[in-house]
């Protein structure tokens, strides 16, 4: 395809453009993680913007995705100033290093107001990218973002770390096995995007999509997903244009985006790419939020991000699917055709399962925000309660192993369908579970509880440092081993049996698998304030500093940056819900409730009697909501002032949890209520119907 990542600086294009030599340097730097020769620096840059230029680049910028979320950029022209005018230059200094102001993003007290400096630093592992909006085009460096004292204030640099402490030790496992040929290990990841479209006239009529993201309030329609006919159904036109140009951008960007699809809510959509380097597949990630977002407002449409944009239908997440490769071309999670015999397979399977159950507080605080709070559990997406499911065949082997020992692996076969014209299909050996939060699905783990505005380098983070964790217990015993046949079958018995709670194969929505999991002694961690402080117990501490992927003041600048962020969502969306009750909601209702009372007079001064009886019945039931509502907005109201008046931040986020939230949906149930009852064209809101309907 001629368009597929011509907007990248990749390989091909310095391969070109760069001498023999240098492009030696730079690609033994990238594949083998070597570090980086800053003499060739100059050269690079040159090239780099030579290439941008002819393109139309005036501009470039360090691209870096700081604590928020989302990524961050301060564009500096080519221009250098010259006897005769001005030239296009960029130097190695520019492209190595640039200096944003540090002090305006979330650092978790790692920075104060007056102390600014901040420093980005080239990641030559991910390409640089030229970025088209309208007719201006931007020279993207993807960089690393740190402080002036040196700790990371960003999402790469840890996941960059992660990277290096997996592969430490899971190239110690595979020389263990004789390997001599691999000389690093990465993990990859495919990471799948779930998103709402909603028609921009209807947005720009509802506060609390602008402010929050998700509505606060709504009424459902009288249709939703219950006759299951959105979900893989015939895509309309109009959303189909938009994602042909979404495509479009995202092949020039190098974005293997592959398959596209409508999803279980009306208005609901996804779009997956195929798995690469997870540095690449974060940055990817990013950039295919960008892109939808960019694009919608192209079509007149605007892309909803948020984990529950909707109540009442199925929320957006984001399936990351994870898998370790080495730099001589094995995947460590493939199977094989007989994975009992396969003991490299089960060696690095038997560490995910050890790595997931003894650090499954901190899975389930690397997918907890606002919005994804809406989502686990209900039924739509895993529970809170971390499990694996494995499939038969390996469930099976797992029990062979615990017993004694793997003698066999069942197999699949053929499965005739019963029409003679229909190809016989080769059955997978195993079903898939969709209610499992961390599940096999062949040669990778689908890690399912990601929220859908989620960067994906915090669960990542998580999953590449707790199972480097469990390689390096494993490495560290068997490197002292006299007999490592044996001691291998032994310890990978150990660890069955001592994991094997994690593994779960049935229905994890059910009651029943709530109350096994409590016998089990796994954890269930409802909410947000909760699942975050997993993230800074003795053990979670020790881990990351034992692997080098955050110290101390890092990991607990995080957690209160993560805390921060949650208590502000709820905050804006607290104030937005008052806002909208008192300015739309309740006014409305007050004009229909004197409407009905005119309607009242005007029936009684014709008639001569009060024959009145069904709109005397409506204006009680208005005036009801009227005082629940108004009464409920004081509620919110006091919830807030008493909640932002904490001064612990821990506290402060359990009030938001345990008052405000509670409060709102009091609030957001008279609104609705009073969305029933009030005549449509007296209502002041865009409806479910039409937000999820028309397109």
């Amino acid at each position: 395809m001629e368009i597929f990542g011509k907007n990248v600086f990749n390989q091909t294009v310095m391969r070109e453009r760069l001498p023999k030599g240098v492009f030696k340097n730079l690609k033994k730097t990238i594949d083998e993680g070597l570090p980086l020769d800053p003499t060739i620096a100059d050269v690079v840059a040159t090239a780099m913007k030579e290439w941008a230029v002819e393109r139309g680049a005036t501009h470039f910028t360090h691209w870096f995705q700081p604590m928020t979320g989302i990524t961050a950029e301060k564009h500096d022209s080519f221009i250098t100033p010259s006897e005769n005018g001005v030239l296009m230059e960029f130097s190695g200094k520019e492209l190595v290093k640039g200096e944003p102001d540090a002090s305006s993003f979330p650092s978790g007290g790692l920075r104060a107001t007056f102390e600014a400096r901040g420093y980005t630093a080239w990641d030559c592992t991910s390409p640089a990218f030229l970025r088209e909006e309208a007719d201006v085009i931007t020279l993207c460096i993807p960089t690393a973002f740190c402080s002036y004292t040196g700790e990371a204030l960003d999402k790469k640099t840890p996941l960059l770390r992660s990277m290096e402490a997996l592969s430490t030790q899971a190239v110690r496992v595979l020389r263990l096995f004789g390997n001599t040929t691999a000389s690093r290990v990465t993990s990859t990841v495919g990471a799948e995007q779930e998103y709402f479209l909603v028609d921009k006239s209807f947005f720009l009529k509802r506060p609390d999509l602008m402010m929050a993201g998700r509505t606060l309030f709504g009424a459902m329609s009288s249709k939703g997903q219950e006759l299951e006919d959105h979900y893989f159904g015939s895509i309309k036109e109009r959303v189909l244009c938009y994602m042909k140009e979404v495509n479009e951008e995202l092949w020039k960007l190098g974005v293997t985006a592959k398959t596209q699809h409508n999803e279980v809510a009306p208005g609901q959509f996804e779009l997956a790419p195929i798995f690469e380097n997870t540095n690449i597949a974060t940055d990817h990630n990013q950039m295919v939020m960008d892109v939808l977002k960019r694009i919608a407002l192209r079509h007149d449409l605007v892309c909803l991000l948020h984990e529950k944009p909707f109540a009442g239908v199925n929320g957006s997440g984001k399936h990351n699917n994870w898998s370790m490769s080495s730099n001589d071309g094995q995947n460590l999670l493939e199977p094989g055709h007989t994975p009992h015999e396969n003991a490299q397979f089960l060696t690095f399977l038997m560490a995910t399962i050890k790595a997931v159950d003894t650090y499954a507080g901190l899975l389930r605080c690397s997918c907890a925000n606002a919005g994804n709070d809406h989502r686990l559990g209900a039924n739509e997406a895993p529970p809170a309660i971390i499990s694996i499911f494995l499939g038969e065949q390996l469930a099976d082997i797992l029990d062979q192993i615990v017993a004694g020992g793997a003698k066999s692996s069942s197999k699949s076969a053929d499965m005739k369908i019963g029409v003679t014209t229909l190809p016989a299909l080769p059955k997978d050996a195993t079903d898939r579970n969709r209610t499992s939060p961390f599940a096999f699905t062949g040669n990778k783990f689908e890690f399912r509880m990601l929220g859908s505005s989620f960067s994906i380098s915090g669960p990542n983070i998580i999953i590449n440092t707790i199972i480097a964790d469990a390689l390096k217990g494993f490495a560290d015993k068997l490197e002292k081993s006299k007999n490592f046949d044996a001691d291998l079958e032994k310890l990978l018995q150990e660890t069955a049996k001592k994991h094997k709670r994690v593994v779960f194969n049935g229905n994890n929505y059910s009651d029943e698998w709530v109350k096994e999991a409590k016998k089990r002694g796994l954890l269930n961690i409802p909410n947000t304030p909760q699942a975050l402080k997993e993230l800074v117990t003795k053990e979670a501490v020790a881990l990351f500093v034992a692997h080098k992927v955050f110290n101390e003041k890092e990991i607990h600048s995080r957690y209160e940056i993560m805390v921060e962020q949650y208590v502000k969502a709820l905050n804006i969306e607290a104030l937005t819900m008052i806002d909208m009750a008192n300015h739309s909601i309740i006014p409305t209702a007050i004009e229909y409730a004197t409407t009905v009372a005119s309607s009242i007079n005007a029936v009684a001064a014709v008639s001569g009697k009060l024959n009145v009886s069904t709109q005397k019945e409506l204006l009680e039931e208005l005036s009801n909501k009227l005082a629940s509502a108004s009464s409920n907005v004081k509620a919110l109201e006091k919830a807030l002032e008493s909640a932002l008046n904490i001064a612990d931040l821990e506290k402060q986020a359990a009030a938001f949890r345990e008052k405000v939230f509670t409060k709102m949906l009091d609030l957001r149930a008279d609104g609705d209520a009073l969305e029933k009852i009030i005549g449509a064209k007296y209502w002041p809101l865009p409806t479910y119907g039409e937000m999820l309907f028309i397109l």
